[in-house]
């Protein structure tokens, strides 16, 4: 391995200082002072929103709005360590625009970890999805084994509350979960992330407690990737047994464990451009965004590049959609508060081009 989380966190955790932060019930405001705010010129686009953190932004339009799905990031005091357990969130709000940079409505807390029966602790990335009249919110947190799995909750408003179903999606696992429709109304699931998102310990299909805290340790072997299942027609469970996303580069050879650059960490995402398929992940402890196409959603998809620099922070996470004919971006970073596990969320136009990649976004500027 090229590095470890602790000293990448350190490193990351240099950024805007807060001159105070007012913290009650997990909700978190950020206080800066002028001196503070001329900073923020630095960054290519502002927070979303202030009165609390948030990351990992799933951006969906439902009936003509823009609903984003995001982590809600706390100081919950829980010690930072590789794994990543200081990223300890314990429910999901709920945001809504009008527009492209419209005033953004916080709905509140759509659903609590004290409310799913079978979990744990950690509430990490979510998605959302909308079918026949019923909106689904798919989320990973770790069982009360301590193990991640995938969970599903459902609601008849877009905004929730969310009630989640009494056991994980059966045969699900790891983290990371972003669910594409495509035109025909099948629906299918991405997910998985390595190191703290525990996709290493299930090389051999079942759950080692004592595997790899980080990847396949393989070096010159194919990298392990994200995985894919097409969806039942209710939304709840997997309709097919689990396949890996392989990704290739030019030559069609899969991207090795060791391509740090380009091999996929966490974070997938899918979109379709002109009857293209876009796989796009994040390359984790390299912080670039990466671009891979197909002509199908199970792939193969072949790697097209970085389409995002590293934004300030360890974590990299995204979603894309289209908005009144224009793409978009939605990201994080830790302008708001320069802690890792204290993120805020973002937008920014993308751009696809002619031959198949996305124009390179600079977050911050140099």
């Amino acid at each position: 391995m090229k590095t470890h989380f602790k000293p990448m966190f350190t490193a990351c955790m240099l950024g805007i200082a807060i001159s105070a932060i007012a913290c009650q019930n997990n909700s978190i405001k950020a206080v800066q002072t002028d001196d503070q705010k001329q900073d923020t010129s630095k960054f290519l686009t502002q927070p979303l929103i202030s009165d609390i953190y948030t990351a990992d932004p799933s951006a969906h339009v439902f009936e003509g709005k823009i609903y984003i799905y995001p982590s809600h990031d706390i100081e919950a005091g829980t010690p930072e360590n590789d794994n990543g357990d200081h990223f300890d969130m314990r429910d999901y709000h709920i945001l809504s625009m009008d527009s492209i940079n419209g005033k953004v409505t916080n709905h509140g807390v759509a659903l609590d970890i004290k409310d799913i029966p079978w979990a744990g602790r950690q509430l990490w990335a979510p998605d959302a999805a909308y079918k026949n009249g019923t909106y689904y919110l798919y989320f990973p947190v770790k069982d009360k084994n301590d193990v991640f799995r995938i969970g599903v909750a459902t609601s008849k408003t877009p905004t929730g509350p969310f009630k989640a179903e009494p056991q994980p999606i059966k045969g699900s696992f790891s983290i990371d979960p972003a669910v594409f429709t495509d035109d025909d109304g099948s629906s299918y699931m991405y997910f998985g992330g390595i190191w703290g998102g525990q996709l290493q310990r299930w090389k051999d299909g079942k759950y080692d407690a004592n595997g790899s805290k980080t990847d396949s340790q393989k070096e010159d072997e194919p990298a392990l990737t994200a995985k894919i299942a097409k969806l039942s027609d209710d939304m709840l469970s997997f309709a097919e047994p689990v396949k890996d996303v392989v990704i290739l580069d030019k030559e069609g050879k899969p991207l090795l464990t060791k391509d740090h650059d380009r091999r996929f960490f966490e974070g997938a995402w899918m979109h379709k451009y002109n009857g293209k398929y876009y796989f796009t992940y994040s390359t984790g402890d390299t912080h670039f965004l990466a671009s891979a196409v197909g002509d199908n959603p199970y792939g193969p998809f072949t790697y097209q590049g970085t389409f995002m620099e590293p934004v300030q922070g360890w974590t990299t996470h995204h979603s894309i959609v289209e908005v009144k004919g224009k793409w978009y971006i939605f990201y994080h970073d830790t302008q708001l508060s320069g802690k890792t596990h204290l993120r805020n969320i973002k937008v920014t136009e993308l751009t696809h081009h002619a031959d198949g990649t996305l124009g390179l976004i600079k977050p911050l500027k140099k």
